[in-house]
């Protein structure tokens, strides 16, 4: 396991990640497939809009508890 902090998936944020936002997009991945991208807490809500209105949203999860 990496000792390095996770960072933001945000185009050019290089905070502390703080949430996971798990998603998928069905015309490419099978049903239960989840990717994911990190948040900090300024871009979890950016990120979460951009993949909402796509309908790929499937979840966000803080990272500590995420166990994916």
């Amino acid at each position: 396991m990496s000792d390095e902090t996770p960072i933001c998936s945000a185009k050019g944020c290089r905070a502390d990640a703080v949430w996971v936002l798990a998603w998928n997009n069905p015309k490419l991945h099978t049903p239960d497939r989840r990717k994911t991208w990190l948040a900090c807490e300024e871009h979890r809500e950016h990120l979460s809009q951009f993949l909402g209105i796509r309908g790929f949203l499937k979840d966000v999860v803080a990272l500590k508890d995420w166990d994916g």
